[in-house]
């Protein structure tokens, strides 16, 4: 069985094409067991943010289970495969680990080094978990990415200054405002991401003020405490962009909640004041046609992937240094994935020796029954130890093998010839 990993990021794919396979937490349990029905994988983990959407695998058959999974992407987003394909990237075993230590590292997000990935990748990883979907193999796999991350950010600079999209998110509007301070923030959403940027404006915005919307009104109303805020009611929502100079989006939902006629029609109430609305919700939470409106800016993922790539010069001297890092613990994964996977081998072997000894006994039972109780302690001590003396050799050249082509032929060996 093999370690499979088939998704699409920022990189690969434009925020258009991210949305359409994006799996928000309200359907994940459904794309997880819709996955898990697939005869071809037996564990399975999805991870979905605004900058990726991936599946890890445990692949019973390999290219069964890569066409089993791309077969859902395509038709989880209504797109056609050929269209689709283009944008995918498929690693599997070691590949796979390594492409998963680069995500949980920050090595491969579109603000480098950023930390809030190692909350998701433990978020889509509990969630497989309390789905019943995810077994051992992907337990091992994400907590050892889980320790890469740590390891990657304590050990380099690479999470030195604004290192994640919600702080981003804030620093484009500060910087293409001037400042935040005497400005009203609109933060759409109060999950994760909207929390954060809530939190980021009530460190940097001074004396401006920030309004909290959200479907769940507690969720809104908690928010808004915490940061020092106001929560709005979702169905005020177009009092709140009358208020708002800058409208910070990540709901959550699965298609747009700001559309043109809701911004136009606030606009026409302020006309003198323009709008600034920064959008990192995957799928989009504003219609791409609030762009075309007169005093509007839009930014979404894009821009800000482009915006936080400036001025990361220090940063990127640290990637080097990180990517040791995780080539150091691709190594170790990998090797003790290997004992993992031999030390069923060695107690298969043992079991059959023990299996022969006893029979061979009890062939000679009855003329070991002649021998006094110590003779017969003595008999049983030999045999032991003539079949731990004949295996041993072979268990040491396995372990020693482990991770090699030379190992996995000798274990291929042992099992053809002890019947393993």
């Amino acid at each position: 069985m093999s370690v499979v990993v088939i998704g699409l990021n920022h990189k690969t794919a434009p925020v258009e094409v991210l949305e359409t396979v994006a799996v928000p937490e309200g359907t994940l349990d459904k794309a997880l067991h819709e996955l898990s029905g697939y005869d071809q994988l037996s564990e399975v983990v999805v991870v979905s943010t605004c900058q990726r959407t991936e599946i890890y695998a445990v692949a019973r058959r390999y290219h069964p289970a890569v066409g089993a999974i791309r077969s859902f992407l395509a038709e989880w987003g209504d797109t056609p495969p050929d269209t689709l394909n283009s944008h995918l990237y498929e690693y599997h075993d070691e590949a796979a680990a390594r492409h998963l230590f680069k995500v949980a590292a920050g090595l491969d997000s579109a603000v480098l080094g950023e930390g809030e990935v190692l909350g998701q990748l433990a978020d889509a990883w509990e969630s497989a978990r309390r789905e019943g979907v995810s077994g051992p193999v992907m337990a091992t796999l994400f907590r050892h990415a889980s320790e890469v991350g740590k390891r990657v950010r304590t050990e380099t600079a690479i999470a030195r200054g604004t290192t994640s999209l919600s702080q981003s998110a804030v620093a484009l509007a500060r910087a293409e405002l001037g400042s935040l301070q005497e400005r009203t923030t609109l933060v759409l959403g109060a999950g994760d991401m909207g929390e954060a940027m809530a939190q980021a404006l009530a460190a940097t915005s001074g004396n401006g003020r920030v309004l909290v919307a959200n479907r769940t009104q507690s969720r809104a109303d908690d928010l808004a405490r915490r940061c020092g805020g106001r929560p709005i009611g979702w169905d005020a929502l177009g009092e709140g962009l009358v208020e708002a100079d800058v409208v910070l989006a990540s709901t959550g939902s699965q298609s747009a909640v700001l559309h043109a006629h809701m911004v136009a029609e606030a606009l026409s109430l302020r006309p003198t004041r323009p709008m600034l609305i920064i959008d990192i919700a995957v799928p989009r939470d504003v219609s791409p046609e609030v762009a075309s409106i007169p005093g509007v800016t839009l930014f979404d993922m894009d821009d800000i992937a482009e915006f936080a790539n400036r001025g990361m010069d220090s940063r990127r001297r640290e990637v080097p240094r990180a990517e040791l890092i995780v080539d150091a613990e691709v190594a170790r994964y990998c090797e003790r994935q290997a004992q993992r996977e031999v030390a069923p081998v060695i107690a298969s072997l043992f079991e059959r020796g023990e299996e022969l000894r006893t029979s061979e006994l009890e062939r000679f039972s009855s003329r070991l029954a002649e021998l006094g109780v110590e003779e017969q302690r003595a008999v049983e001590a030999l045999t032991r130890g003539i079949v731990a003396k004949l295996l041993h050799e072979p268990a040491v050249a396995l372990k020693a093998g482990v991770g090699t082509p030379q190992g996995e032929q000798l274990a291929e060996s042992l099992r053809a010839l002890f019947g393993l």
